[in-house]
């Protein structure tokens, strides 16, 4: 049985203002000053301020065009706005040209891992069906460098993807040459192979000789740091150890992901968005423009707009059309400076509310100073909501005196010590590492001997704390510290 009722229900929707603000506060320095460039070109009534120092009092008056004017608005609403979808053809190829030349910033993809080995199989003396195997090997060659399919199963897939009769020992024979390419130890199917992979590629000598029998002989041992029986199995002094040891540690069990690193590094460039100066303990705080342009509302648009809604009551339905078209235009830019300015203002006081929690530590530079500090402090403090703070602290960086820092640095949880202060984790976390470098590396720290130093030192910290903190600064138990 179909029935008709009338209910009540209250719902919170968010304004295109807002949803705007709410996007732009999670963007990088660069990817906000790609947006607005994106925005320049697909809004003709968007444009930058020629002199943002020197705006004439007519361009101000005509940015701020009266979107309340009865004439301008008769009948409209922002829900009677078309889509793009809906605006004739020839509307929206209306040519729009800028007084200012803009420059385009070429783009250069960098080679990727996979593409950079098969750029050197193709200078090896290689026949098409080998050629066509070495490209499969590159392939199923994972992130880190290393093939970690067995032979067998690459071979299948070779039969059954390509129709090709590929032997076990065939594969083997272009996985070699595949090995030979650069970075070293790439193609390698275990840890194991690919040290030794990186080993017989150097110069022979004593150390390295030794280095090598260690890994073929002894891996699992020297994975242990067993080095009483790798003495006694290889007869060889703790000496000469020390110097193959050496020779082994320099190795790199990733090649894949160090190319990558690389690549990244060149590539990449932190841009920051605030800088916190420290000059005789007084802090100066400045956000940096980069290249984010002034903005304003087009006066040609907005006339436009006023010779539009001139006579409405003889309007056609075209010029109607007409006339919605450019006030949407108009009011997404209007929209779009105005969360740009919010979006300036949210990350100054955010930064500045961060800056007064911290202000011990960007005076010092020290990890010990930095105090305990969640979202919700930073929250309070500036008076915004939590899930604001946690956009603005999301791939935002500060530099200061001590380094580049990103906004996630500064916040950590609290603890008590026994004086019954409250500590950063992070000052703990620091303390920590300070004493497992300072260790004795022939007998290192268990987990256990931790808790009683840091207790010595004031923090009451269970062991299972300890071994959670140790992990997150990617620090080994205590047999895998052990030196000779």
């Amino acid at each position: 049985m179909i029935r008709q009722q009338l209910t009540h229900k209250q719902q919170q929707k968010l304004s295109p203002l807002q949803i705007q603000q709410v996007k732009m506060l999670e963007l990088t320095s660069l990817e906000i000053e790609n947006r607005i460039n994106q925005e320049l070109e697909e809004n003709p009534a968007l444009e930058e301020q020629p002199d943002k120092h020197s705006e004439s009092e007519e361009d101000v008056a005509s940015d701020e065009y009266d979107a309340n004017d009865d004439s301008n608005n008769e009948d409209l609403s922002l829900g009677d706005y078309l889509t793009d979808d809906d605006i004739p053809d020839y509307k929206l190829q209306q040519s729009y040209s800028s007084k200012e030349e803009r420059v385009e910033i070429p783009y250069f993809e960098a080679e990727s891992f996979h593409e950079s080995l098969l750029s050197q199989l193709r200078l090896k003396d290689l026949n098409e069906d080998k050629f066509e195997i070495g490209e499969y090997i590159i392939g199923n060659i994972d992130e880190d460098g290393y093939i970690r399919r067995e032979l067998d199963a690459l071979s299948d897939d070779l039969a059954f993807q390509y129709g090709l009769d590929i032997s076990i020992s065939e594969i083997k024979e272009v996985l070699k040459v595949v090995q030979e390419l650069d970075p070293s130890g790439v193609g390698a199917t275990s840890l194991q192979e690919c040290l030794l992979l990186q080993l017989r590629r150097k110069s022979k000598s004593p150390a390295r000789k030794l280095a090598i029998s260690i890994l073929r002989k002894y891996f699992d041992p020297f994975t242990k740091k067993q080095y009483d029986r790798i003495i006694k199995g290889l007869n060889v002094s703790e000496e000469r150890l020390k110097r193959a040891i050496k020779e082994i540690v320099i190795l790199n069990p990733k090649p894949g992901s160090a190319w990558e690193s690389n690549m990244d590094t060149k590539m990449a460039h932190i841009i920051p968005d605030f800088v916190v100066e420290a000059i005789n303990d007084e802090l100066f705080f400045t956000m940096p423009e980069q290249n984010i342009p002034e903005l304003k509302v087009s006066k040609e648009y907005g006339e436009l707009l006023s010779d539009y809604s001139r006579n409405t009551a003889k309007q056609s339905a075209a010029k109607k059309e007409a006339v919605l078209f450019v006030k949407q235009k108009l009011d997404s830019a209007k929209w779009f400076i105005d969360a740009i300015k919010q979006r300036q203002t949210t990350l100054r006081r955010t930064m500045l509310a961060i800056i007064e929690i911290q202000r011990d530590f960007f005076l010092s530079g020290e990890d010990t100073d930095l105090k305990p500090m969640i979202l919700k402090d930073v929250a309070e403090l500036c008076e915004y909501d939590i899930s604001t703070i946690s956009r603005v602290s999301n791939s935002k960086y500060v530099q200061t005196n001590w380094g580049v820092y990103p906004l996630k640095f500064f916040f950590s949880e609290s603890m008590i010590n026994e004086e019954g202060e409250e500590v950063s984790t992070r000052e703990i976390k620091s303390i920590l590492k300070e004493c497992i470098d300072a260790e004795y590396k022939i007998k290192p720290l268990t987990d256990d001997a931790l808790v009683g130093v840091l207790k010595q030192r004031g923090y009451e910290v269970a062991r299972r704390t300890i071994a959670k903190y140790r992990e997150q600064l990617n620090i080994p138990i205590a047999r895998l510290r052990k030196e000779l």
